[in-house]
């Protein structure tokens, strides 16, 4: 079992989001890392990382992160459009559009399972 330390995590979050408004895509790639090495369900840890690698230009790592993130989170949409940008970015246009129909897939199922809950509130 792995645990968690959700305060470190989001320290390291914040430190990453900065570091990535500063330009400094590197550095925040690795304190992302840290919040997800804190806490692996953190999902916006791994959301900067994908980014940050983008930015960083090491699109193969950032493809690698998306996949992790789609495999720890299979019915996110966000997951699978952050893999098939990612995907994109580094020309790996089929696979991308692969990606991103999975993405309109599952929101559209996300947008089926919240419309009955609608019609039955009303």
């Amino acid at each position: 079992m792995t645990s968690t330390d959700p305060q470190t995590a989001r320290t390291h979050f914040q430190n990453g989001l900065d570091l990535l408004a500063a330009g400094r895509a590197a550095d925040a790639a690795r304190a992302f890392r840290a919040a997800i090495a804190a806490d692996e369900h953190f999902y916006d840890a791994h959301h900067g990382l994908i980014r940050a690698l983008r930015d960083a230009g090491q699109l193969e790592p950032a493809i690698g992160a998306a996949l992790a993130l789609t495999a720890l989170t299979p019915g996110d949409p966000l997951a699978h459009t952050a893999l098939s940008i990612s995907l994109q970015t580094a020309g790996h246009i089929p696979e991308a559009e692969a990606a991103a129909a999975r993405a309109r897939i599952l929101e559209w199922k996300v947008q089926l399972q919240s419309s009955p809950n609608e019609e039955q509130s009303l």
